[in-house]
């Protein structure tokens, strides 16, 4: 008789559908949670440093209902020669960001935290993910924002979508980065803090809770 005790429960921080997607991917069972976190960024905070510090607080804040669960954090921000881009929510300002993206490179920090406060685990990775625009046209820059609606992607680029035709070259050691959760860096954190999606064995939230 196996004797291996069951994992903890896995959180996904986050109610985003993107991360939500690429999560199922790894056919673990999961739950999601809305992280109550203040994502302004502080006077002067590089890039990559505000994703870093919005994953994991965005970890933690939800790793604190839920003391015995694995939570997973993630923060993407576009870094534009040290100029933080976020989501642009609406149409006027994903036009402004697409125009001042065309023909540049721009490095999308995808950053990640695993946290189990029961146990004291954390863990923080970074998945810098490079990516060049083309010359944009104010026409494909108003055909693309009507076909996807990306108001809510960092960037306003939606990569997974119509937002592949906007670019050039994508430089990436986590494929998935881009679209807003590093899968590769998401399975190896779990390995280390006791999930294989391999060889999984998973409770629920509701059930570790219990």
């Amino acid at each position: 008789m196996n004797s291996t005790p069951l994992p903890r429960p896995l959180i996904l921080g986050s109610t985003s559908r993107y991360r939500r997607e690429l999560l199922e991917r790894l056919r673990l069972p999961f739950e999601t949670a809305r992280p109550e976190v203040d994502e302004t960024p502080r006077l002067g905070e590089a890039p990559a440093e505000l994703a870093r510090r919005l994953a994991l607080a965005k970890a933690q804040a939800v790793a604190e209902r839920f003391p015995s669960a694995l939570v997973i954090g993630s923060d993407q921000v576009a870094d534009l020669d040290g100029q933080p881009i976020g989501k642009p929510g609406n149409h006027e300002r994903a036009v402004t960001q697409l125009r001042a993206m065309s023909g540049r490179s721009v490095v999308f920090q995808t950053a990640l935290a695993v946290v189990c406060l029961e146990t004291g685990f954390v863990a923080q990775d970074l998945a810098p993910v490079r990516v060049r625009f083309r010359e944009l046209g104010d026409d494909e820059i108003q055909a693309y924002l009507r076909a996807e609606q990306p108001y809510d992607c960092a960037g306003s680029a939606k990569s997974e979508g119509l937002g592949i035709a906007l670019l050039e070259a994508i430089d990436s050691d986590d494929p998935t980065a881009l679209i807003g959760l590093p899968l590769i860096r998401t399975a190896r954190m779990l390995r280390e803090a006791g999930l294989n999606a391999l060889l999984p064995r998973a409770l629920s939230a509701s059930e570790g809770a219990a």
